[in-house]
């Protein structure tokens, strides 16, 4: 370009810029269809170093330890992953980093929702400016809203791309109901919803050829094969991927499915993700750090973790090292972060 060009060539040439860098955004962002396809989609664990900060190096393990073990998605910054207690900047920044090193791999879906209508619009825009394949939106929380609010709060994100929708009462206080997701179904955009209210309401959309994913691990063998679930977003598959895999590709396995439902019952003994993180920390996978509020499940648990491993086979769980049972002074608790 001629540096002594007039500012209104200037001007041109950047508004050109910005046509041809949001074309080539458009040209390969991920379809709706590529999403609504993935039926081992991991609800993926943020680790910690002493400090408080992201231990990017123990992520990329774990991430690699998925794509290995079969996931075809991950989502990022999601309960499981607390994104709840990170900042917006630390929130995107992992979205960018995950898509960065393992976007050619796994769709990489960023949990963007908010209580604030504003705050996920903008959120979903920087999510997808990074390169995320699609976005995760909950109800607004606490601060609920009437059905009409709902409708107009998923209506102002989903035209920016594909978007799962995340329906969990039992944190958010508020049912998103059939009705609403049958007004927002014919958004092109609309990849499906990741529902946790059971069976019976899976098999709702399913009938209507709406998208589901179960979020209940112990219900996503009998909602995948019974009820027509696509697959799961699952927590249980942070630690065995590919006995999830199997579970959601195989066939109906009544037997791999019981032999998982100790795991599965254990992991949500007291409010997800406190059960996931002591277990990658007693498996070596992830360092023993706890950003409060939450803490360590009780050691009668962290003995019975032990068990389970036993019990399911050591070679089918991530990382290389003994499950062992952690000390209540092996855990370090951090309040500023």
């Amino acid at each position: 370009m001629d540096l002594t060009a007039s500012p209104a060539v200037f001007e041109t040439s950047g508004t050109c810029y910005l046509l041809l860098s949001m074309f080539l955004c458009l040209w390969y962002r991920t379809s709706t269809g590529e999403i609504t396809s993935l039926r081992l989609i991991t609800a993926v664990k943020t680790p910690y170093l002493p400090d408080g900060r992201f231990d990017l190096e123990a992520y990329d393990c774990l991430l690699n330890m998925q794509i290995q073990g079969g996931a075809e998605g991950v989502i990022v910054g999601g309960t499981t992953g607390e994104g709840h207690l990170m900042s917006w900047d630390e929130h995107i920044m992992l979205i960018g980093h995950t898509i960065n090193c393992f976007g050619t791999r796994i769709k990489v879906i960023g949990n963007t929702g908010s209580n604030s209508t504003r705050e996920a619009v903008h959120a979903t825009e920087q999510g997808f400016a990074v390169g995320m394949d699609a976005a995760l939106h909950i109800n607004p929380y606490y601060g609920k809203t009437s059905t009409e609010g709902l409708i107009s709060h998923f209506e102002a994100v989903l035209p920016m791309g594909p978007t799962i929708i995340y329906n969990v009462p039992s944190r958010s206080g508020q049912d998103i109901s059939p009705e609403i997701i049958e007004a927002i179904s014919g958004y092109s955009n609309m990849a499906g919803v990741k529902e946790c209210v059971g069976h019976e309401r899976v098999k709702c959309y399913t009938d209507k050829g709406i998208t589901i994913w179960s979020g209940n691990d112990d219900e996503c063998h009998d909602s995948r094969w019974k009820y027509g679930a696509t697959g799961v977003i699952s927590v249980a598959s942070n630690l065995v991927p590919g006995l999830m895999y199997s579970l959601m590709y195989e066939g109906e396995n009544a037997v791999l499915n019981e032999k998982l439902l100790p795991l599965m019952k254990w992991l949500f003994c007291q409010p997800n993700p406190i059960a996931l993180n002591t277990a990658l920390a007693q498996l070596g996978v992830a360092r023993p750090v706890f950003r409060l509020p939450y803490v360590p499940l009780p050691l009668e648990k962290r003995i019975e973790f032990v068990r389970i491993v036993e019990a399911i086979g050591r070679e089918n769980f991530v990382g290389q090292q003994e499950a062992r049972v952690l000390d209540d002074d092996d855990f370090v608790l951090i309040s500023r972060y």
